[in-house]
């Protein structure tokens, strides 16, 4: 039997590969094992250095394997296991490995990414929401970090310099829809440095059948530019609201809706047209269909929620908030007049992509998923990815329990809030999926009446996710989640709940795919744990309503109100309207590739030529090419062809004069251009305009340099280029939504749409070329000036010109010259200010000299009258001195004649007394006349000091405190000078006592002719000035010392 069931056990190539690897593996793991911390983590290196010799990623594959087994083993305590070791390996070779719910898809990821982060050319983990980016990029990234590698987090809302620096890294955790959005964004910048992406190299996909299948449908679009009349969405929506259940009709599979007759008639008497489809009235049908829509299908709570005053659209695949989206073509502006919020203005679609077409680009490209078999043919088709089931670790152990389909949806909620109540008595845990906000809503109300508690997770309580699902699996834990449980949250029942029965998994609706089914079933029974999980479903559930007939199989089963209906057909009539919208959604996704495909060539076409401009350094060579190009569109225009199909040259030059010629002031010559055969005037125009060219960018340079002039010509090229291209794409939008009509005419509304869009495209290729020739020769840069260089350095030139207005709607010399006038009457005016001030300036100077010189002479006669008084005031203070040393002497002499005349009345007759007293009375007339000679010439000399003083007038006024300073100053001059004398005046006495003979000189012949020796060197004056202080209202003379 075993050899039977080999033989029919087709594997893939892939899977062969796979298997084979993972035996190598398994016996390096022995080897890897003994590695020190230091050694494993050196094998990055190692690897590194195997690359760059010029091993492929092939050749070391399972040596990398091995590696990041162990390093997972030592840093996460989790061995993986060899299942996880087979996906690593099949996503690797590019399938898409499908693992069962909590077969560890997170840890199957780590070989893979890290093997291909080698290169150096960074890898891209791609997750459905920010809340599974961060928890992988934190958990994972401990093992990457271990061996060396960079980990980022790419956020919705990072600044570009984050975004950068996250994709920069070895590794990057994104957002499926930002790594769409930083690709648009990327190929709108206006230099090559302020891209944040690095190349799309690797991308592994976790819950790629989410990302690639269900999501395909949407495109990614990034918008701006605001219109501005909002008057049109409030009219349609206010017609919307007045009309009945017959004034319109809805196709339930497709969601259409449009107008009845009666409809129409309204609209007519409305909005007061004739006829509401004429063409003028088109915007009109577009706001009115987008307002049906946003009346009639789409629902507040299910397809969009009200938050903080804003429509926020939620996911119906992940049941998430779309952050910073918004629907397109008027439908949100639709929205928020329909829900009295404020209207924002409608913008214009800048780029847009769609994700099967992003994630193509992708050099490599691998996904994991719990449910993609069931689209294998699809990845194929649009990927080439083969789905690759892998086996699960344990068997398991969940029981998926039948369906159970109820005739009404009051029916429904009532079995389920009866099974939640029995659960919940028993203490299993429960996981109830709803399908939308509304149902968990519902839901909610229903419990709370039962009194039974419970926790809501959906789109308005996202920010407790990961709080409510951690305690999720506890024993009597109830809750309630959208599609936000559904996927990639893991759910771990504590013990006493496994022994309880583990996780029940109860489902309130089918989705419209039986892969989101199996999605909601696999939060239960996870590793081998046991579990339950079932539907419950009603016949008024959409799926039903929309694809089974809900309706006549309502009135089919209204006997089993009230109770289950166990019908095998309507179970078998279920399944089968889940193949059928599969189905449909699968033409769908097909169609928008198809369409997307046509405008995917042109966009790839317009971005590599805009890489090549933003890093192309000879920019001139791009405009020549476009101005030749846009010369021979313009000589081969149909237009110039007569109806005899001769070619109307004098159109021509009417036209290149008039467009071209008055830009650069150039004439073409009707006469010399008649000369040229029409097959050779295209190459002729185009050399002529050519050669304008080159004078008008010799021009340029000599204006404002050639840095500069390429700047400005890569700026007008992007300009240009962005501006056609954001038509072209809102043209293809408009095209694609009207193509459908040319059915009418037995067309093919695809081979139409490539058709159309093609010439288009041509159409668009050929106007960025005329229209950067007319921009660039619009520019005033590259015409001759009259304004020389010399102007242009000028400060002053600079400030006219910054005030100068340039009106284009005049000549552009004419205003040239009238700044030139302006300029020189500025310079010249400033000029005579100048000389003026420069005058000005000169005898302020000399004025300030002359003030200058006279307040010095000034100050060097009151210098001088200050040293003669002071110099006067030192000789009479001098004198003073003298005079009281010479009465000091004279009392000195007299007392020794007292003293001789005691002794003489004892020794009358001794003749040394009384020569001694002769020599001493002969001093003393002498010593008295010359205290009155000095006091005579002390009295001459105050009294003329006195005079002096009064001529000068300079009495002042002295504090006690200057008086004392001046006297000691004056006394320190005076000092030395007595000194001296009093040592002359010893020595003569002492000599006078030996002797006691004949009497020497006197002392006051000494003391005249030392006081002489000094009279011709007067000592040194401090500047002091001796003034008077005022007393009784007059002035007191300076004092002097009295003998």
């Amino acid at each position: 039997m075993k050899k039977i069931k080999d033989f029919f056990d087709f594997k893939t190539t892939e899977m062969r590969i796979a298997e084979r690897s993972l035996k190598k593996i398994n016996k390096l793991e022995k080897i890897v094992e003994k590695f020190s911390d230091e050694q494993l983590k050196e094998q990055t290196l190692f690897f590194k250095k195997l690359l760059a010799e010029g091993h492929t990623l092939e050749e070391i594959r399972n040596d990398v394997f091995a590696v990041s087994r162990e390093a997972t083993k030592r840093v996460l305590g989790k061995r993986p296991y060899d299942v996880q070791m087979l996906g690593g390996l099949l996503l690797d070779l590019g399938s898409v490995a499908e693992m069962k719910t909590g077969e560890g898809k997170t840890i199957t990821s780590i070989a893979p990414v890290y093997l291909n982060a080698l290169l150096g050319k960074g890898a891209i983990v791609s997750t459905v929401n920010e809340y599974l980016s961060e928890r992988d990029a934190e958990e994972m990234g401990q093992v990457f970090k271990f061996l060396g590698l960079t980990v980022g987090i790419n956020k919705a809302q990072m600044d570009p310099y984050s975004k950068r620096a996250a994709y920069a890294c070895d590794i990057t955790y994104s957002v499926h829809s930002e790594l769409g959005f930083d690709y648009l964004r990327d190929n709108m910048v206006s230099n090559i440095g302020e891209k944040v992406q690095r190349g799309l190299q690797f991308c592994l996909i976790d819950e790629v059948d989410s990302i690639l299948i269900d999501e395909a449908k949407t495109p990614l679009i990034i918008s701006g530019g605001k219109g501005e009349d909002l008057t049109g969405y409030f009219s349609a929506d206010q017609f919307v609201r007045t009309l009945g259940p017959d004034d319109y009709e809805i196709d339930d599979e497709t969601k259409a809706i449009s107008l009845t007759h009666s409809g129409i008639a309204r609209a007519n008497e409305f909005f007061h047209f004739n006829n509401l489809y004429d063409i003028e009235n088109s915007e009109t049908v577009h706001l009115v269909s987008n307002a049906l829509r946003a009346h009639k299908i789409m629902r507040k709570d299910v397809e969009y929620i009200i938050k903080e005053g804003k429509i926020e659209l939620v996911d119906s695949f992940t049941g998430r908030i779309m952050e910073g989206r918004s629907y397109s073509e008027g439908l949100q502006q639709a929205l928020q007049a329909k829900e009295g919020v404020e209207v924002e203005a409608e913008t214009k679609t800048l780029a847009t992509i769609t994700y099967q077409n992003f994630f193509r680009m992708f050099k490599k490209l691998c996904g994991m998923t719990g449910t993609g078999k069931t689209e294998e043919q699809e990845f194929i088709d649009i990927y080439n990815m083969r789905v690759n089931v892998v086996p699960t670790n344990r068997p398991i152990a969940r029981i998926d329990e039948p369906d159970a389909i109820f005739q009404s949806m009051e029916d429904k909620w009532e079995a389920v809030s009866e099974k939640i109540k029995e659960l919940y008595t028993i203490g299993q845990p429960v996981l109830v999926g709803t399908a939308q906000i509304e149902d968990s809503e519902a839901l909610h109300k229903v419990l709370l009446q039962k009194g039974i508690p419970h926790t809501v997770l959906n789109a308005k309580q996202n920010a407790s996710e990961a709080e409510i699902i951690a305690k999720a699996g506890q024993v009597k834990s109830v809750t309630i989640a959208t599609n936000m449980a559904g996927r990639g949250t893991d759910i771990k029942p504590s013990p006493e709940a496994i022994a309880l029965g583990g996780l029940y998994v109860l489902g309130t609706d089918k989705a419209e795919s039986r892969r989101i089914d199996n999605q909601l079933r696999g939060r239960s029974g996870r590793q081998g744990d046991v579990g339950t999980s079932k539907f419950y479903i009603s016949l008024d559930d959409q799926l039903m309503q929309r694809f089974a007939s809900g309706a006549s199989l309502k009135d089919e089963y209204q006997e089993f109100k009230g109770q289950e209906i166990k019908a095998k057909t309507l179970k078998l009539g279920l399944k089968h309207a889940q193949r059928k919208i599969e189905g449909f959604n699968y033409d769908s996704r097909k169609s928008v590739l198809s369409y997307d495909d046509v405008i995917r060539q042109q966009r790839d076409l317009i971005y590599s030529q805009r890489d090549l401009i933003l890093t192309n350094k000879n920019i001139d060579l791009i405009v020549q090419r476009m101005i030749s190009s846009a010369a021979r569109s313009i000589v081969r225009s149909g237009e110039y062809y007569l109806h005899n199909k001769t070619y109307n040259y004098e159109a021509l030059i009417n036209f290149l004069n008039q467009k071209i010629g008055l830009l650069v002031k150039f004439h073409f010559d009707l006469h010399e251009i008649q000369k040229i055969h029409e097959k050779d005037l295209p190459d002729y125009i185009a050399n002529i305009i050519l050669t304008v060219y080159e004078h008008w960018r010799a021009n340029a340079i000599e204006n404002v340099g050639m840095e500069e002039l390429e700047k400005i010509e890569r700026e007008i090229i992007l300009q240009i280029l962005d501006d056609r291209w954001q038509n072209h794409i809102n043209k293809m939008d408009k095209l694609r939504s009207n193509v459908n009509l040319v059915q009418y005419s037995q067309k093919n509304p695809y081979q139409v749409y490539t058709e159309e869009g093609t010439k288009t495209f041509r159409f668009m290729i050929e106007d960025i070329a005329y229209g950067v020739l007319l921009e660039l020769f619009s520019n005033r840069i590259g015409q001759k000036s009259l304004i020389t260089k010399e102007m242009k350095a000028d400060p002053v030139f600079i400030q006219v010109q910054s005030g100068f207005y340039f009106d284009p709607y005049r000549d552009f010399e004419e205003q040239e010259k009238d700044l030139i006038e302006l300029y020189q009457n500025v310079k010249a005016r400033l000029l005579e200010i100048e000389e003026e001030n420069k005058i000005a300036e000169q005898e302020r100077l000399a004025k300030k000299e002359q003030e200058r010189l006279e307040a010095e002479a000034k100050l060097k006669e009151e210098q001088l009258q200050k040293e003669l008084i002071a110099n006067a005031s030192a000789k009479i203070n001098q004198k003073e001195e003298v005079l009281k040393i010479r009465k000091s002497f004279f009392n000195q002499t007299n007392e020794q004649i007292k003293k001789i005349n005691e002794e003489l009345k004892e020794k009358p007759f001794d003749t040394n007394l009384l020569i001694e007293y002769s020599n001493l009375m002969q001093k003393s007339v002498e010593q008295s006349e010359e205290m009155s000679r000095l006091e005579a010439e002390l009295e001459f000399e105050k009294t003329e000091f006195e005079m002096v003083l009064k001529t000068q007038n300079k009495w002042v006024e002295n504090s006690f405190i200057e008086n004392n300073l001046n006297q000691e100053i004056q006394s320190e001059q005076v000092q030395p000078i007595a000194k001296e004398e009093t040592i002359s005046l010893e020595e003569s006495s002492s000599k006078t006592t030996k002797k006691r003979g004949r009497p020497r000189k006197n002392i006051v012949e000494n003391s005249e002719a030392n006081q002489k020796s000094k009279r011709g060197r007067p000592p040194k004056q401090e500047n002091v000035t001796n003034e008077v202080k005022k007393k009784r209202g007059r002035p007191k003379k300076v004092k002097t010392n009295e003998v």
